[in-house]
């Protein structure tokens, strides 16, 4: 059998390894930031239906420009944001890929700041962008000074952000993002991935757009709505934003039924969000609970507590894994991360913590 070494493949993906969360059937399993809560019944009907309106046409090709799903996701956004600033792709790692192909490739490079979305990276070796990592501040927050000495020292041609970030779940300010767009002339990505679960007030990048054409939201369905099986992703930028995506996008590149399972899914907006406000409870309940096992979780504005403390991280993830729990060892030293999951599932999880020690 031919290995991968033995093939022609590009020089620059040699040695590389694919994204991959371990994937086990577990009956706990709090490790890729899924909505562990199922789509309500009375929405999974509406989506439906709308799924099959949309198989009575599939044998044509989709919207290309999928105009419907876009008023959706703008009035979602609101804040002003029209249809044409709005981008949607099958996840929002596609997105990120769309935006690395038309702004980065070869000679060109993205500075972002780990411990970051391993995608970020991985991505950027995809399309033959350098990946260039700049630091953070203490508690892994990044101050407006540390951004703009970071661009100024590396002149990236794109800079990426996460707010909050994954996998520390650390929130962003709005002036680190405002400081580090008026340091560079390229473009500035914002994945705001986890928004939705941030306290209530908390700036979001959308309030910049105006007046920034090279700023970029991105945004998934995959957490707040529950929709990580359905791949939907989005960005709000300015028009042109959308305009350059197109030249890299490939054609009808969102079915027609992703777009109707999508727009049912936002149409129903105040029931699907209601998880969220479950899920910022069991965050929370962590966030208390774990200091109280001997725990230091860090401070998180997602669906997803990272905490320390840990003696031997892998000997507890096998632990956990024994109990039929699965967690995340995102390779920060002593710590493991937990997705906040239903009432039942963090208190499987907090029980068995306590129970097997560090």
């Amino acid at each position: 059998m031919t290995t991968l070494d033995e093939l022609p493949i590009r020089d620059d993906l040699r040695g590389l390894t694919p994204y991959g969360a371990p994937q086990k059937t577990v009956r706990v399993a709090l490790n890729v930031n899924e909505n562990t809560h199922p789509v309500p019944e009375d929405v999974a009907d509406a989506i439906t239906a709308s799924l099959a309106q949309a198989l009575r046409t599939v044998n044509r090709y989709p919207d290309r420009e999928f105009h419907s799903l876009r008023e959706s996701l703008a009035g979602y956004l609101g804040r002003g944001i029209t249809p044409e600033q709005v981008w949607a792709a099958n996840g929002s790692n596609e997105i990120i890929q769309q935006i690395l192909q038309a702004f980065g490739g070869p000679g060109r490079s993205v500075l972002g700041f780990p411990p970051t979305y391993s995608m970020h990276s991985i991505l950027a070796a995809g399309t033959g962008t350098r990946w260039v990592p700049g630091r953070r501040d203490a508690a892994y927050a990044i101050s407006p000074a540390t951004a703009v000495a970071e661009i100024a020292a590396h002149r990236p041609d794109i800079v990426f952000f996460c707010a909050p970030n994954n996998p520390t779940g650390t929130p962003l300010s709005m002036e680190t993002v405002e400081a580090a767009y008026d340091a560079t002339g390229g473009i500035v990505m914002v994945d705001e991935a986890y928004a939705e679960f941030a306290a209530a007030g908390t700036r979001t990048a959308l309030e910049l757009l105006p007046g920034r054409p090279r700023l970029i939201v991105t945004r998934t369905m995959s957490k707040a709505f529950a929709f990580a099986g359905a791949r939907v992703g989005y960005l709000a930028a300015d028009p042109a934003i959308a305009d350059a995506l197109r030249l890299v996008r490939l054609p009808y590149h969102l079915s027609a039924l992703t777009q109707a399972a999508a727009i049912a899914a936002i149409a129903h907006a105040d029931r699907m969000l209601a998880m969220v406000d479950e899920i910022k409870v069991q965050r929370d309940r962590l966030l208390t609970e774990l200091p109280r096992l001997g725990y230091e979780p860090l401070p998180s504005a997602s669906n997803f507590v990272l905490f320390g403390g840990i003696e031997n991280p892998q000997r507890m993830f096998e632990q956990l894994l024994a109990e039929d729990i699965l967690v995340r060892d995102v390779g920060i030293p002593n710590t493991l991360r937990v997705t906040a999951g239903t009432e039942e599932e963090t208190s499987t999880f907090l029980e068995t913590l306590g129970r097997i020690g560090s």
